[in-house]
């Protein structure tokens, strides 16, 4: 089988305050073949979440002059648990469009990493429950009604699910993901993932039907040659942690994985097994495929 893309990208993104450059900031892994067809990765290293963007975007730019077709995975979260847009009366359908629209325009990031995440999250929890759940965990000079600085008691939004069902299906191994909800707290992924999706959005809006994102945009099922052809990018969600790390001498654990993660994804497709990572197992119930591809999303390799 043909390979399905020509080049690997990986974005470890931040939801940092203030500039910083190596652990904890923003990392982007590109796994490439050069002119013998030889599979070679890079790293790139940004201090704000505005230059990786720039950075992500050129390097995009790069590879689409070329006609490369790109696989761009994130590793925040690209949507919800089933129903958090009903529980915020959003209309718009299907619901993950709905939700993206909601978080990019209430979501105030500047160019300095100074934003808004934590007065998003209370907000977000003032219109779903006028509690402080579900979001939950911020630093105490951010908490707040709304929002407070350790997990709700067990029982709290106890109609809105924890986990989507891709981390759901992680919990049961070794891998512990995090949910989207908690915003503060080691690994904790739920301010990654509204500084994320805002900046994925953009990606998508300048590169119009040449960009896609799975399975929300495509459906979840396997991606032959010719669903990706007319694409120069794919965007979908990744967890680095799932893939066997390696660090080098005088590599960052961040600048490591987003390189191990690219070129594990780039072994994948070189070997034919791409394709069908992209799909459900045999026998996935059809309500399950639905919250998947209207709302939740799922990670790439789960």
């Amino acid at each position: 089988m043909a390979r399905l893309f020509d080049a690997y990208i990986i974005a470890d993104w931040t939801a940092a305050e203030g500039k910083k450059l190596g652990d904890n900031s923003v990392w982007i892994g590109v796994a490439k073949r050069d002119v013998r067809f030889r599979l070679y990765t890079e790293t790139h290293n940004a201090a704000t979440r505005a230059e990786g963007e720039a950075l992500l975007k050129s390097i995009l730019a790069d590879h689409r002059k070329r006609g490369d077709r790109v696989l761009v995975g994130v590793d925040f979260s690209l949507g919800y648990p089933a129903g958090t847009a009903a529980r915020l009366a959003l209309k718009e359908t299907p619901p993950w469009t709905a939700m993206w629209k909601f978080i990019a325009t209430n979501i105030v990031d500047k160019a300095d990493n100074t934003n808004n995440r934590y007065q998003i999250a209370a907000k977000m929890n003032r219109l779903m429950t006028d509690e402080a759940w579900p979001f939950w965990g911020a630093p105490a000079k951010q908490a707040q009604r709304w929002l407070t600085t350790t997990k709700p008691p067990a029982g709290s939004g106890a109609d809105i699910p924890e986990y989507r069902a891709t981390e759901t299906a992680i919990r049961g191994g070794k891998l512990q993901p995090k949910s989207n909800w908690q915003m503060h707290g080691a690994g904790a992924v739920g301010g990654q993932t509204l500084v994320g999706i805002p900046m994925v959005r953009r990606l998508l809006e300048s590169l119009g039907p040449a960009g896609a994102v799975w399975p929300l945009g495509t459906g979840w099922r396997a991606l032959e040659p010719a669903d990706v052809d007319p694409l120069s990018v794919l965007v979908a969600e990744v967890w680095p942690s799932m893939w066997p790390t390696t660090v080098a001498e005088g590599e960052f654990k961040d600048q490591a994985q987003v390189r191990t993660t690219a070129e594990a994804l780039a072994l994948m497709d070189e070997r034919g097994e791409l394709s069908a990572a992209f799909a459900p197992n045999k026998g996935t119930d059809e309500a399950l495929i639905a919250k998947v591809q209207d709302e939740e999303g799922w990670i790439l390799g789960v």
